[in-house]
């Protein structure tokens, strides 16, 4: 079954190698790993996607709040919840391509988030765009 668990952790160095290691030793792949600092400064989260039974990632869940700069642990698996996916994509366009390309943006949502001229090929542009 597939997990997904949240973690709040103190900011600190090594941090993120003790936590992905308790799923290392008990032979879990971790699918998917996220980690930023929140609002506040001195704590981070991190998100891990994981697959395995209940009990053994029951297991994992109860070592990780045994870590000393874990503060909370939840499993957002069973919970109401939202996933998104990201990606960046940097693109060099032909002039022909910008209507088409304007489009595709349109279309799935996008967000431009940079244009600028290629120092190469001054006639193309290079686009970042969110998808």
């Amino acid at each position: 079954m597939r997990h997904i668990i949240s973690v709040v952790l103190e900011n600190e160095t090594g941090a993120l190698s003790r936590v992905s290691g308790l799923f290392s030793q008990r032979g879990f792949n971790i699918e998917s790993l996220t980690v930023a600092q929140t609002n506040d400064p001195s704590l981070s989260r991190m998100t891990i996607v994981s697959s395995g039974n209940d009990r053994v990632l029951e297991q994992i869940v109860k070592q990780l709040n045994k870590l000393i700069e874990v503060v909370k642990v939840s499993d957002l698996t069973s919970r109401d919840h939202i996933e998104r996916d990201l990606m960046l994509v940097k693109i060099c366009p032909t002039k022909k391509d910008n209507f088409d390309l304007k489009q595709l943006v349109d279309v799935f949502s996008c967000k431009v988030v940079d244009v600028t001229r290629s120092e190469e090929h001054t006639s193309e542009l290079q686009s970042r765009a969110y998808l």
